[in-house]
């Protein structure tokens, strides 16, 4: 049976808000944050040091994170603390790079046998 008007409005859009998700963890620096944050809740400072990036580029992403409810920010006097705000988000990480490692794989196998 195909599916009803309904559900077929309901499918485009969770296909957005998944869109949505993919465009906020297109970014390197974002990802970066995030696997930073594996380690447990850091000030915003820390993440700058930790990433060699400035305050600015930092804050930036790190709200765009927020926004998007990646990570949860804590004020504590002048510091602001960032954590993941949901971990299966690291599922989701780890899982693109198992599949980047397997097409890396299947990269290497077609290189080495047409000799480039």
């Amino acid at each position: 049976m195909p599916p009803t008007e309904n559900q077929r409005k309901h499918a485009i859009k969770i296909a957005g808000l998944k869109a949505d998700l993919f465009k906020v963890l297109s970014n390197p620096v974002r990802i970066r944050i995030l696997n930073e944050l594996r380690d447990g809740e850091q000030s915003v400072s820390e993440l700058v040091d930790r990433l060699g990036l400035e305050m600015p580029a930092v804050s930036q992403q790190l709200s765009i994170l927020r926004r998007q409810n990646l990570v949860l920010g804590r004020k504590d006097g002048v510091s602001i603390y960032y954590s993941c705000a949901d971990t299966k988000v690291y599922k989701l990480l780890d899982v693109t790079r198992e599949i980047m490692i397997a097409h890396l794989a299947e990269m290497q196998k077609t290189i080495k046998a047409t000799g480039l």
